[in-house]
């Protein structure tokens, strides 16, 4: 076979024509055995790089909190302990208030008892976790303890913006229809605004955690905030997140200025009505009304919104917003409307005085 190869290459070459000659059987079992390595090498490579992201797959993440300074830690706990425990205590005695007494079924107390009741349950997803972190040196947070988390928030966040926009528009009513506000603030009317109110935060609450959850997570695990939120969880998705970036962005335009509009348009018309009115007690009664209305709703959507529509980047702004409307914000409804509201002061008066003359 070589020797005829050769001749061949001989008599090509006499005639003027170059045929390379083929390489020796060795040097051809070599290339053969280097390619099937080469082969192999990428299957293997596939396999490992598989097999990583089978084990970078994140099951828990781990919540950084607010500090880890060992006293500070101890002073904060103490501080939200206490934030908690009358934030609990100051709805649900707006509850019971609002339920107890008569004089105050009205429109405006019915949408208040649902906000007291969101407020509470607002603020124990939030805070249990947030005291147990601070005194325990493992801070981590399952998959679903996450999710879960981020799906109430939303849940609470929404159903509360929801229910403000029905307060104004009910103080609207009040204020500039005072004859037909019996006819037009009904039963049926202020539970259909309620169910509304909580079927829209579900809705969120679902559509948002559900396209969230199908996301990658493949490390690093760490949340630079003191709850599951969703600006510092997108941060760490390692898949593509644009349908999820794009229905939290749809649902904040739609919900948050669409609620913004309502609430504004109100409270505008509210406020040139009671300029309009002679009377200057029936001026001070409408804005004493109102102004703790719109104080609440200051401060509800000037933290919420500032902290969702910009990107997380883990800063003590960030985490100041978070605790404003997770935190402060539960514990200074009770207080704004109990304070600044002459009937719930009274019927809370009644309340304690019918108590104090019950038989031990």
């Amino acid at each position: 076979m070589g020797q005829h190869a050769e001749s061949k290459y001989q008599r090509s070459h006499q005639q003027g024509i170059y045929i390379k000659p083929p390489p020796p059987k060795s040097q051809r079992t070599s290339k053969k055995r280097e390619r099937k390595d080469l082969a192999t090498k990428d299957v293997c490579g596939r396999t490992a790089h598989l097999e990583l992201m089978e084990v970078r797959n994140v099951t828990e993440f781990v919540l950084l909190g607010l500090t880890s300074n060992p006293r500070t830690r101890v002073l904060l706990f103490a501080l939200f302990l206490v934030i908690y425990l009358l934030t609990l205590s100051g709805n649900l005695l707006m509850l019971l208030v609002i339920g107890s007494d008569s004089h105050l079924h009205t429109p405006m107390y019915f949408f208040l008892r649902h906000l007291s009741f969101i407020d509470a349950f607002y603020s124990s997803v939030i805070v249990p976790k947030l005291l147990r972190n601070l005194i325990s040196e493992w801070k981590t947070i399952s998959s679903l303890g996450c999710f879960t988390q981020i799906a109430l928030v939303l849940f609470s966040g929404a159903t509360e913006a929801c229910l403000l926009s029905a307060m104004a528009y009910d103080r609207f009513q009040a204020v500039c229809h005072p004859l037909l506000y019996v006819v037009t603030m009904n039963g049926k009317v202020c539970s259909g605004l309620a169910v509304i109110s909580w079927a829209t935060g579900i809705s969120v609450s679902l559509i948002n955690t559900l396209l969230l959850a199908q996301e990658h997570f493949c490390g690093p695990n760490l949340i630079h905030s003191f709850a599951c939120e969703i600006p510092p969880m997108l941060s760490l998705v390692c898949s593509d997140p644009h349908t999820t970036v794009t229905s939290i962005l749809t649902t904040m335009v739609i919900l948050g200025l669409g609620t913004l509009v309502l609430l504004l348009g109100s409270y505008s018309r509210i406020i040139m009505t009671a300029l309009g009115i002679s009377s200057a007690t029936g001026r001070s009664k409408i804005f004493s009304t109102c102004s703790s209305h719109f104080l609440v709703v200051t401060i509800f959507y000037g933290s919420g919104v500032s902290r969702y529509m910009t990107p997380a980047s883990g800063s003590a702004l960030e985490q100041v917003l978070s605790l404003q409307y997770s935190v402060v914000t539960p514990l200074l409804n009770p207080l704004i409307y109990s304070l600044k509201n002459k009937d719930v002061t009274a019927a809370l008066r009644r309340m304690l005085t019918r108590r104090s003359r019950l038989p031990l």
